[in-house]
């Protein structure tokens, strides 16, 4: 088959298309590398008009014409790769916005792709109408927006997420949606305000390249080493408040047995082999399911503090606290747990160790590659 992966939020694309290639397809992924991550794409479109004065002069179109220049940038990119876009097999979106734009701009370049290639399969993974809106209706126990309902963020902070629920966006849903043959979810996240939805096909893992990460047996030194890698554009979205107030009392607590790495958008390649030196890795809070960052550090063999609700480990059998920590927040809670673990690193390698099978079992590449294609030749 030829397939087509648009957009890039985590490595998912990248890794799936790893394990497709592995299975004898042809494989392109078309991407902006989604800001300072900075990930690889066969076809590379940039984002302009983002930093300095360029972002002023920006703002002021805006405000003026009611014109975004990014987004136009990046559709004119798109166009100029046209004749390598067509005629494909199946054509994946990693998300209704692969490119991070909505509205006119975003119609001609999903109006193109159905048009000029076969099948149109969409994922649910990061924020989008169905998701967004599950979150604002407090349908989820916890969620991103939780830090905006207790009013830890402003509204007008919320608003990148907020979006989502506005008429713009539900229509912007309503067309994608007129186009695809199927969806899936990369997380339980997903499958929760999916599950009951049209043309939904359930739950196909994050794929990790197991041969690319290996497992590195945690030594068994001090200081234990604690790594929190922060998105400082999703920093209350992503728990990191409660991580830093966690890891302020563990610093009082035991002030000679860690040691604290705290690191702040980073490109992915650096990140990636940042922690490698860590034991325990701090990931997300608002989370039912491991992220890929979470996913990547566990098959390293770290113990992750990330999304492990009763609905994951229910889906996969799992025990409470087997191959992860699951990252609620609270303070006191995951002071308790980090404290756990300091006293008693056997377990640290205990969970490590589980961690790895757990990815070589559900997320290996190749096996998640075969369970897309299932999804696309029967859709």
């Amino acid at each position: 088959m030829r397939i087509l992966l648009v957009g890039e939020y985590s490595r998912l694309h990248n890794s799936l298309k790893e394990g497709l290639q592995q299975l004898g397809h042809e494989v392109t992924i078309i991407a902006t590398g989604d800001y300072f991550k900075n990930f690889p794409a066969d076809i590379k479109l940039t984002r302009k008009y983002d930093e300095g004065i360029l972002r002023k002069l920006k703002i002021a179109i805006y405000l003026i014409l009611k014109k975004d220049i990014t987004q136009i940038s990046i559709t004119k990119q798109f166009f100029t790769y046209q004749k390598d876009l067509i005629n494909y097999d199946v054509v994946q979106l990693i998300n209704e916005r692969p490119f991070g734009i909505k509205g006119k701009n975003a119609f001609k370049i999903i109006d193109f792709l159905k048009e000029n290639n076969k099948k149109l399969h969409l994922l649910a993974c990061g924020t989008d109408y169905i998701s967004v809106k599950f979150a604002a209706d407090k349908k989820y126990r916890y969620s991103i927006l939780t830090p905006y309902f207790e009013k830890k963020i402003s509204k007008k902070k919320s608003h990148h997420i907020l979006d989502y629920t506005s008429k713009e966006s539900y229509q912007h849903h309503q067309e994608v949606f007129k186009k695809i043959s199927s969806v899936s979810a990369s997380d339980i996240d997903y499958v929760l305000p999916y599950e009951n939805y049209p043309y939904f096909k359930g739950l196909i893992p994050n794929p990790i390249n197991i041969n690319k990460l290996k497992y590195k047996k945690i030594k068994k030194n001090n200081p234990i080493t604690i790594f929190h890698g922060i998105n400082k554009t999703n920093y209350y979205k992503k728990g990191n408040d409660i991580f830093d107030a966690s890891l302020k009392e563990i610093k009082k607590k035991y002030i000679n047995k860690v040691e604290i790495i705290t690191v702040s958008n980073l490109p992915y390649k650096e990140y990636i082999n940042k922690y490698n030196s860590a034991h325990i890795l701090l990931d997300q809070i608002y989370a039912y399911d491991q992220g890929y960052n979470a996913l990547e550090a566990m098959a390293k063999g770290k113990v992750v503090f990330t999304g492990a609700e009763k609905e994951f480990l229910e889906y996969y059998n799992l025990q409470e606290d087997e191959v992860c920590i699951n990252a609620l927040p609270d303070v006191d809670y995951l002071v308790e747990k980090l404290s756990w673990l300091i006293e008693n690193p056997s377990k640290i390698e205990e969970i490590g160790k589980c961690a790895r099978q757990f990815i070589e079992t559900h997320h290996d590449y190749k096996k998640v590659a075969q369970k897309y294609l299932k999804v696309y030749q029967t859709s």
